[in-house]
Parts: C-alpha cells; structure tokens; sequence
C-alpha cells in the first residue's frame, strides 16, 4: 500500500472542491488496484459527481435545504448552524474508493472526486490517499 495526505485550502464559505487531478497524479503509474480515499475530518466528506455544470451547486443548494444552517443543531459551537456540518458526513461520507486500471482513475466520462465541506470555521482540510495495489 502507499499512501499520501494532502491538504487543501475550502476558505470560508461551503464549498465542493474538484480534487480529481490530484486524485490522478497519485495513482499514475502504480498498475491496476484501488485507490480509498478518506477525510479525517467531522466536518467534511467526500463525493464522486459530476462538476461544472452545475451539479455541485446543486449539491450545495441540497444540502442546505437538507440541512439548514440555523439554530435547531444542539451541536451549537462555532458560526450560526455549524452542528449541520457535524451531520453532513452522514449523508456526504468522509471516504471513497475508485478502481485503478492500468494507473488510471476508472472513473466514468463526467465523474470527478470532490471534497465537501460546509464546515465554514476550518478553511484546511486533509484528504488521505491510499493507493491498494492488486
């Protein structure tokens, strides 16, 4: 197995981030396998969608509706809603596992690994990768 973590900047507003390149780079070369990849977070997850075409938008317009940001969470620290962050995870896991066939993501036509993150108070996220070779 061979593993890296690389952090990330979500700045302060909720955010999907595309980390497919990343994704990519890490796996190029290594041969067939899979690649699990996991946030050692409580407050973020990870997605494997389709972006830039507003799919991650609506992503975010979902969770919101799902999950509003406001004073209902008894999880009450941080900005205004932020116990929604701590429930996400749930519906947004804090994993994902992509096949690697011939050191390449196997990853449909539209689909990219984002990392979620509604959690507003912590702007660095990590994301560790771990690359199982067959």
């Amino acid at each position: 197995m061979e593993t890296t973590t690389i952090e990330y900047v979500t700045g302060d507003s909720e955010r999907v981030l595309d980390i497919t390149d990343d994704c990519t780079a890490f796996v190029a070369g290594r041969g067939d396998g899979l690649l699990h990849l996991f946030v050692p977070h409580a407050t973020a997850g990870l997605a494997i969608l389709e972006t830039g075409a507003g799919s991650d938008a609506d992503l975010l317009s979902a969770l919101r509706e799902l999950l509003p940001a406001d004073d209902r969470w008894r999880h009450r620290h941080g900005s205004p809603g932020h116990g929604r962050s701590h429930v996400m995870p749930a519906l947004v896991p804090p994993y994902a596992s992509v096949p690697v066939a011939a050191g390449r993501l196997a990853l449909g036509t539209w689909q990219s690994v984002c990392l979620v993150d509604l959690n507003v108070d912590n702007p660095r996220r990590q994301v560790r990768m771990d690359f199982l070779a067959r």
